[in-house]
């Protein structure tokens, strides 16, 4: 539970990079891809999987590397650029931003006729293959899969165990659906398709599916598991055995076969002739392979479990909600606490996030924190996904700004938030760029949109301000939230890779942002809630609007309300009224005479 501060992993470049290279030699390769994934392509992965960290030292939670005889290159996308040209042994690797060259171009540039590039085909899925594979064979160079065990394996002297958490049962009064209703509900869609069954890899699809939770990936409460869900509703699980007590099997009731996890792949070779969906982005080539060497037929579909998982039920809306109320009073009560402590110049960043740690302990139901918190002051902030460790732990000075982005996983509900606060006087430039930030938060906050709008309509109208004045931002503006479950959850999102619909019942992260290199970083998040489609007053055609669900003040010392239509006032003011209604009974005094100034109406 909660988050460690060591430097998690040191880079020795060339020395790890030099025992990697004499082991692919022996298996005949001169190249092998690194992604950072483990066998269920999960966003988060357990530290016997932390592959790509252990030989580069980059810890960002995407990325991938490819290493060849002469070069190495690790991929990241514009979360991490900062930060891997901070954490990567330059004279051994080199950081490729993504949004400039494509793996597909990097390949094609440096690999030539005659190289045979290795990967690990659990940790790679179909797509991938079929990308990567048409970039070599443009130089004459082949991919191979590597099915004697990853090169990677073998000289990591210290690697991790498995994961050995438990498992629980998730009960209906959080679910809101049984799993039998939840398995009866995805089963019948496989009609259309004829489909004999579906095979799930995906963790938090299986753990939704099967009402259970657990403990093996660090802040998402999963177990990790294969499945195999039949078109009758019944279920073959594949799991460590030893994770499963008497009272998760009775939970999980006769309908669920459970089989250790090494029968997987002797199942599947039973599958002939069966008609079976596989998610191509998601699956791993191996299940694709043994499907295929088995003579099933593969039916190629999106995962059957992710849009019923993304549409929350009522019983999900409302425990997000009570989880939000609870989280709000923790981050009252700090930034209560950090507003009248940081202008001594004394704190720093772990001791900030800790204290925010110990408030959200304290409201009840929390199971975890659901990420590692982002306690970042002045440059560290520009750095999206900063992580603090001892090493690089910044005091708050006055004259610049503190972000922290952090959620809570209460059983009821996962949370997700960040805030930005002025330590000491903030010059005008902090006030104009958040302020266009906040602009880009309030106008999704208000947004009206038709049934069939997708996540990049959505995102555009995050970026209008701050295009205008000519900046950006190289994340998404939104991701979709699990229900106490992963923290970054499909199929939707609000980005500029958001082609997906959004749907009533989803929830989403609202967090535009700023960042100057070097200087300080900026963003402010809520989430949101997709609600139902109503008519307009004055209207003619039904539109979905969204509900904030997040309840924490935004520093007001950092609006510059000349720069804010009277709407985005309006709303910034009701917002603020709600928060402070919402809030003020659940405070202690001291915490509720600093909430009525910091929630005060602005003209």
């Amino acid at each position: 539970m909660y988050q460690s501060f060591e430097t998690p992993s040191h880079p020795h470049g060339a020395e790890r990079l030099a025992h990697l290279r004499v082991e692919l030699s022996k298996h005949g390769l001169t190249g092998f891809i690194v992604p950072r994934s483990d066998a269920h392509q999960g966003e988060y992965v357990p530290a016997k999987d932390e592959r790509l960290r252990w030989l580069t030292g980059f810890t960002g939670s995407a990325g991938m590397a490819i290493v060849l005889s002469g070069k190495a290159g690790v991929f990241v996308d514009g979360r991490y650029t900062l930060q891997a040209r901070t954490q990567l042994d330059g004279d051994a690797f080199e950081t490729v931003a993504i949004a400039e060259v494509t793996v597909e171009e990097w390949l094609r540039t440096h690999t030539e006729a005659g190289d045979v590039i290795g990967f690990d085909p659990w940790l790679i899925t179909p797509h991938q293959r079929e990308t990567y594979q048409n970039a070599v064979l443009q130089t004459g160079a082949s991919l191979r899969a590597v099915v004697s065990g990853n090169p990677i394996d073998a000289v990591w002297d210290d690697q991790p165990a498995a994961p050995s958490g438990g498992v629980r049962s998730h009960p209906i009064e959080f679910s809101g659906v049984s799993s039998t209703d939840k398995r009866r509900q995805v089963s019948n869609s496989f009609t259309e398709q004829q489909l004999d069954a579906f095979v799930l890899t995906l963790p938090d699809s299986i753990n939704w599916l099967l009402n259970i939770r657990g403990e093996d990936i660090a802040h998402t409460p999963v177990v990790l598991a294969f499945a195999i869900l039949l078109a009758n509703g019944t279920v073959d699980l594949f799991v460590d055995e030893d994770k499963i007590d008497g009272a998760v099997r009775d939970h999980l009731g006769p309908d669920i076969q459970i089989h250790p996890t090494d029968a997987f792949l002797p199942k599947l070779s039973q599958m002939q002739n069966q008609r079976t969906g596989l998610e191509r982005a998601s699956v791993p080539v191996a299940v694709e392979v043994a499907l295929q060497n088995a003579g099933a037929q593969i039916i190629w579909l999106r995962d059957p479990c992710s849009f019923p998982k993304a549409r929350k039920n009522a019983v999900e809306q409302a425990g997000s909600r009570a989880a939000h109320l609870r989280d709000g009073v923790a981050m009252a009560r700090f930034l209560c606490w950090l507003d009248r402590k940081s202008g001594a110049g004394q704190l720093k960043e772990i001791k900030v996030a800790k204290r925010l740690e110990k408030y959200r302990a304290e409201t009840g139901k929390l199971r975890d924190i659901s990420f590692d918190t982002i306690s970042a002051y002045g440059p560290h902030g520009a750095q999206p996904h900063y992580r603090v460790s001892r090493e690089t732990n910044l005091t708050l000075a006055p004259g610049s700004l503190y972000l922290i982005d952090s959620g809570g996983q209460y059983v009821d509900g996962t949370t997700d938030i960040t805030r930005v606060i002025a330590i000491g006087e903030p010059t005008a430039e902090h006030r104009r760029a958040f302020t266009l930030v906040l602009k880009g938060m309030i106008t999704v906050s208000r947004a009206l949109f038709p049934a069939g709008t997708t996540g990049v309509q959505i995102d555009t109208m995050a970026r209008m301000a701050l295009w205008s004045n000519g900046f950006e931002f190289d994340h998404g503006t939104g991701h979709g939230v699990g229900s106490y479950l992963g923290v970054h959850e499909g199929p939707a999102s609000l980005s500029k890779r958001g082609t997906v619909a959004l749907e009533p019942g989803m929830l989403l992260s609202n967090e535009p942002g700023y960042y100057k290199a070097g200087d300080f970083g900026i963003r402010i998040e809520n989430l949101v809630l997709v609600n139902p489609p109503a008519i307009p007053k004055g209207g003619e055609r039904e539109m979905m609007s969204f509900e904030t669900l997040t309840l924490a003040p935004i520093d007001l010392r950092l609006v510059e309300a000349s720069l804010l239509s009277g709407g985005e006032i309006e709303w910034l003011n009701a917002y603020h009224t709600r928060v402070r209604n919402e809030l003020a009974p659940y405070v202690d005094d001291s915490t509720r005479e600093w909430l009525i100034p910091a929630t005060s109406s602005i003209a």
